[in-house]
């Protein structure tokens, strides 16, 4: 829990203000409205928030929005108990979650986890069964799948984390992940990590790759989007914005600027594949 405040106190100040020097059709709904968006959730979807949230406060100072991680299970559960306007989660909620709290979901993107490792790793490439082997604790040092005579450190995301359970499900086949595995609050924090340590794996949202880490192809297919769209990729799951009830005012008004030509294309541009309404 105290990671999780951690990471929600340092993203909560998010509040951008500057004057518009630039007006879009899609952003004109924002107009002349006045007050604040509080926003939490799965990590996966923060750089489109903040970028969605640049544009709308940039447009209308008078508009605040905050924005913090904490995983989706938090975020399911702060919007249901009324505590936020928006809640993120790279899972569906389950039918109870729906019906407990009068769920509205959104989905707006396609999103694939990768596997990867520290780009001084020379391996590109493992079966699902070597990864099943990692992330169990089976396969220990990377020279048994070929790489240098090293041990494994393995990285894996909270209990909480929507992008764990779909790797859990879809990669690992809901086998067992190590217990002594590093447990890191976010994607972005996960990146960070492996970017740390020549000898790590883990995993991690396809829209945070960067050359600071090296994604790993599964079964001979990396996880491009290319590959993620045509379903050739399997690690796959949607991102989902929620609402308790239907939306209203400017909660309305930024989930209908995510569906937007301009919030489309922030999806696409921060390496997700966006979902038309």
């Amino acid at each position: 829990m105290k990671k999780f405040l951690f990471l929600a106190t340092s993203l909560i100040g998010l509040v951008i203000y500057a004057q518009a020097p630039w007006a879009s059709t899609d952003l004109m709904p924002f107009k002349g409205e006045k007050g604040r968006i509080r926003i939490a959730g799965g990590t996966a979807h923060i750089p489109v928030m903040k970028e969605a949230a640049k544009r709308i406060i940039t447009f209308n100072p008078d508009i605040q929005i905050t924005i913090a991680g904490g995983g989706s299970g938090l975020g399911i559960k702060q919007v249901g108990e009324g505590l936020i306007d928006i809640g993120n989660s790279g899972r569906r909620p389950t039918d109870s979650e729906i019906a407990r709290y009068n769920l509205r979901l959104f989905p707006w993107a396609v999103d694939g986890v990768a596997v990867a490792v520290n780009p001084q790793n020379k391996i590109n490439s493992l079966t699902s069964k070597q990864v099943q082997g990692i992330f169990a604790g089976e396969i220990t040092n990377w020279k048994e799948v070929g790489g240098t005579d090293r041990q494994i450190n393995v990285y894996t995301r909270d209990e909480a984390s929507g992008t764990r359970k779909v790797f859990w499900k879809k990669a690992l086949n809901k086998g067992l992940i190590l217990p002594g595995a590093n447990v890191v609050v976010s994607n972005g924090a996960m990146k960070t990590a492996i970017a740390n340590d020549p000898y790590a794996i883990g995993y991690v949202s396809v829209g945070y790759i960067d050359k600071s880490i090296k994604p790993i192809a599964l079964d001979g297919t990396p996880p491009t989007l290319r590959n993620v769209r045509t379903g050739r990729y399997k690690i796959a799951r949607r991102l989902y914005s929620l609402t308790k009830g239907e939306p209203k005012g400017l909660a309305r008004l930024f989930i209908d600027f995510l569906y937007s030509p301009t919030g489309q294309k922030i999806i696409a541009d921060k390496g997700f594949i966006p979902i038309k309404k």
